[in-house]
């Protein structure tokens, strides 16, 4: 924990309590607020801060260079502020602002919400002192909780205009072809023979909804209170939108299973799965969503097949920024050795029935 006199890059935590008691004295308390980093790197900042009349997350994006369209942190207080009043579990958000005058201390956009109580599961050594119940249990909880998302209407909830589900599978598949042209530094065979099949056979979309857009494991809070886990909050909703609910559902099995992809279980993507802990199949996973939603969910092979295309793109592209040096930190030279394993997987997708397997 640090205190309001120390020095967090990205948060000027003295000017941010003063402006604070400014613009939200309804927030504040008479205790100086204390701060601590959560999560930082190349993803968006996440800062604890307590002292206030609760405790608080303030989401910021990363220092440095920075993509709107993937550190949008006004769509990304929007969804959690729409989705406040339904069933999903999403941390309450109170206020967005832009500090484009770093009157704040933050000196980029950023939004403020609730710190929920829960434990991110991203590492194995996160599963002890856990029952194989429990840990059998999440992966339905997770399921049920993504079919909460997609059963929430985006009329009712103010999101009417948050995306274009026509022609929704199109765009994501011309989309991800242009960031893999954008990234090439190799042959990469088998996954341009991925691309071939899958934009030759864009099926028909049967559900559409709200997508978070990366939904996994990772990026929910558990409380494990009795033998039946509970997810207590949903996060990371920048890449959310509208569109067919099932690629959410491709993407979820797709980091599931990433396990069973060579390598992966020693690489940057490594995360807490491991089914000889006890962890449910997809199928389980599958079966609660469906449950949930009360709807039959069709053969998933198209969508699985193209979860893995857009991984192994975004993988291509944290390889290429590593060849050319633009990348800091560990971990980033396996990254690029998991592209074939994942185009070989979207291939053996599209010639099996994956709607009760969805397994990577």
């Amino acid at each position: 924990m640090y205190d309001m006199h120390d020095s967090l890059p990205g948060l000027d935590l003295s000017v941010f309590e003063s402006w604070m008691r400014r613009a939200h004295p309804e927030l504040m308390a008479e205790a100086p607020l204390d701060a601590r980093l959560i999560t930082g790197g190349l993803s968006n900042l996440s800062f604890a801060i307590s002292g206030g009349t609760a405790e608080w997350v303030l989401r910021r994006p990363p220092l440095g260079h920075v993509l709107t369209t993937a550190h949008d942190m006004a769509r990304e207080y929007r969804v959690i502020s729409a989705l406040g009043g339904t069933a999903l579990p999403v941390p309450e958000a109170h206020f967005h602002s832009l500090d484009d005058d770093a009157a704040a201390g933050v000196g980029a956009e950023f939004f403020l919400m609730d710190l929920v109580d829960g434990t991110v599961m991203n590492a194995r050594s996160d599963n002890t002192g856990l029952t194989t119940e429990q840990l059998r249990e999440l992966g339905p909880e997770l399921g049920r909780t993504l079919a909460l998302l997609h059963e929430v209407d985006p009329a009712q909830v103010g999101l009417a205009e948050f995306g274009r589900p026509e022609g929704f599978l199109t765009r994501q598949a011309s989309r991800w072809k242009r960031q893999l042209d954008a990234s090439r530094t190799r042959e990469l065979a088998e996954l341009d023979a991925l691309f071939d099949t899958l934009a030759a056979r864009i099926p028909e979309s049967h559900f559409t909804s709200i997508l978070h857009g990366d939904f996994r494991l990772d990026n929910a809070l558990v409380r494990f209170a009795d033998a039946r886990p509970t997810i207590t909050a949903v996060l990371d909703w920048e890449m959310s939108t509208l569109g067919d609910s099932l690629t959410d559902l491709g993407l979820f099995g797709v980091y599931w299973g990433l396990h069973e992809i060579p390598g992966a279980a020693h690489s940057p993507l490594a995360s807490a799965i491991d089914p000889s802990a006890g962890y449910s199949d997809f199928a389980a996973i599958v079966d609660a969503y469906s449950s949930t939603r009360s709807i039959t969910v069709p053969d998933l092979s198209w969508y699985l097949a193209f979860a893995s295309y857009k991984l192994a793109v975004i993988l291509e592209g944290i390889h290429y920024r590593y060849t050319q040096g633009q990348t800091v930190g560990e971990g980033f030279d396996t990254v690029g050795a998991l592209v074939p394993g994942l185009a070989a997987s979207g291939l053996r997708h599209l010639t099996s029935d994956s709607r009760r397997k969805g397994q990577a």
